[in-house]
Parts: C-alpha cells; sequence; structure tokens
C-alpha cells in the first residue's frame, strides 16, 4: 500500500467516523495513527486470507516500519503481539502505535501520554525487545 493510499483510507475512515473531534494537533496525529494501523491491519488480513499457508517470517524491530514488516503476516503477527502488550503494558503499546503508525517523535510522545522523555526511550526499548520475543517465539500468530 502507498503512502498515498494509506493516508487517504485513513482519512476516509476518520471522516466516517459519527463523532470525530480532534481536541489538539498532536491528539489528531494520535487518532490517525491508529486509523492508518486499522487500515493497513485491515489490508493485511484480505491479503494474507488470500494466500493462506506463507512461510513465518522473523520481525527485526527497527524503526522502519516500512522495511520490516514487508508481508502481511509480519503485520498481522505484530498487530497481534501489540494487542497483547496492551493487555499487560497498555502505555507501551499506545507508544509503539504512535511511534510506528503516526511516526511521532520521543518529546511528542511524552507530552502526549504526559511522561517523561526517559520514560519514553526506557519503555520503548521494554516494548521493541518484548515485541520482538513475542513474535519470535510465534506466541502471537493465533
Amino acid at each position: 500500500m502507498s503512502p498515498t493510499t494509506l493516508v487517504n483510507e485513513a482519512f476516509l475512515k476518520l471522516a466516517a467516523a459519527p463523532r470525530f473531534r480532534a481536541h489538539s494537533p498532536l491528539h489528531f496525529r494520535r487518532i490517525a495513527a491508529r486509523a492508518m494501523r486499522q487500515v493497513l491491519v485491515e489490508a493485511a488480513r484480505r491479503r494474507h486470507a488470500t494466500k493462506r499457508g506463507g512461510g513465518a517470517v522473523f520481525v527485526t524491530f527497527d524503526e522502519s516500519l516500512g522495511e520490516q514488516l514487508a508481508t502481511a503476516h509480519d503485520l498481522l503477527a505484530l498487530d497481534t503481539a501489540l494487542e497483547a502488550l496492551a493487555r499487560i503494558q497498555p502505555r507501551q503499546a499506545e507508544m509503539v502505535v504512535c511511534r510506528f503508525f503516526g511516526g511521532f517523535e520521543v518529546v511528542e510522545i511524552a507530552q502526549l501520554l504526559d511522561v517523561s522523555e526517559a520514560t519514553v526511550l526506557r519503555d520503548w526499548r521494554a516494548a521493541k525487545a518484548w515485541l520482538a520475543r513475542e513474535i519470535k517465539s510465534g506466541t502471537s500468530r493465533g
């Protein structure tokens, strides 16, 4: 999916929301990041459904989402792992969504989540390690 298509689909998703209202530009970007995640996951599910039985691919976490999540299977594994992380560490999961899907900087995440930049960096390292381990172990692949 091209970046233009992704942004367009996310915008259409937001525009269709009956009570969508952003309280600030940062809040809008947070909501847009969630919408982009949903659009990408929906597209990956459609692609994966037509290609059942594909080989498992290990995802090496880096901040460049496009390079590391090359297949629908990779994105679905990340989404499932993020859902699991959200159950045990909601702040870390929200931070990953903002960073991966929204392109937020550390200072913006700190402001959005009302924590220090040091906390963001510490949580970022912990979340990346947890997600990588979760995906590598295959437990997130339902």
